[in-house]
C-alpha cells in the first residue's frame, strides 16, 4: 500500500505508521459505512470512489456533503475523537477504496505528528462552508434552483453526465418527496436545462 502520493504532505514516519496500522478496504456501491448512533472505531480516508454523508429525520433525508478522493469525514473524526455517537449517516455513492484509520491511533498521532491535523482541520472550513450553503439553499432558494445546483454538483463529483439516478433518490438527497422532484424536473426540462431519457438525466 503506497500512500506517498495521497498523503505526501505528512511526515514520512507517520505515513509508515499509517501503512502499518490502517486497513485498506474495498467498499461496493451503496454500502452503509456509518449510521446515526454508531460509535466511531475507524476514520475513513477515501482513496478512490465517492461517499455521501447525510442526515435523516423520520422518512426524510438531506445530503450534507460528499467525501471525494484524498478527503476524510470530519463528522466521523469529531465523533471518534470525542467518543461520541455519530449524528450522521454515510453510504458509498460509487465503488470505493478507503483507508480506515483506527481512532485510538489517530488520537496518538495527533500528539506525536501535529501535521496530521492538516488532513482534518483544513476540511472543517470547507465542510462548514458547504453546510451553510446547504442551509441557505433550503431556506431561501426555490426548489428548481436547489435541484439544478444539486444535479450540477452531482455531475462534477461523479464525473458523469447524464446521471443514472432516480427521482426518488434525488428527492431523498434534497429532503423532499418524489412527486415534487418529478414536477420540478419537468419545469427544468421545459426550460432547456435538463434532458431526461433512457440514458438518465443530462444537465445542459
Amino acid at each position: 500500500m503506497d500512500l506517498g502520493n495521497s498523503l505526501s504532505y505528512l511526515n514520512p514516519e507517520l505515513i509508515k505508521k499509517i501503512q502499518a496500522e490502517a486497513n485498506l478496504k474495498e467498499l461496493p456501491r451503496h454500502t452503509e459505512i456509518l449510521r446515526e448512533g454508531q460509535f466511531i472505531k475507524v476514520i475513513p480516508i477515501v482513496l478512490e470512489g465517492l461517499i455521501k454523508v447525510f442526515t435523516r429525520y423520520e422518512d426524510r433525508e438531506l445530503l450534507l456533503y460528499y467525501i471525494q478522493p484524498d478527503e476524510s469525514c470530519i463528522m466521523s473524526f469529531s465523533a471518534g475523537i470525542k467518543n461520541e455517537p455519530s449524528t450522521v449517516y454515510a453510504i458509498t455513492e460509487e465503488d470505493t477504496v478507503a483507508l480506515l484509520l483506527p481512532v485510538d491511533k489517530v488520537a496518538e498521532w495527533m500528539v506525536q505528528y501535529p501535521g496530521i491535523n492538516t488532513l482534518f482541520f483544513q476540511q472543517y472550513k470547507q465542510r462548514y462552508s458547504e453546510l451553510l450553503d446547504t442551509i441557505h439553499h433550503v431556506l431561501f432558494n426555490r426548489m428548481d434552483e436547489r435541484l439544478y445546483k444539486h444535479l450540477k454538483t452531482k455531475t462534477i463529483v461523479r464525473n458523469q453526465n447524464p446521471l443514472k439516478i432516480s427521482h426518488q433518490q434525488v428527492a431523498d438527497e434534497l429532503g423532499t418527496v418524489r412527486e415534487v422532484i418529478s414536477r420540478v424536473m419537468k419545469k427544468l426540462e421545459k426550460e432547456g436545462l435538463v434532458i431526461q431519457d433512457s440514458d438518465g438525466i443530462k444537465i445542459i
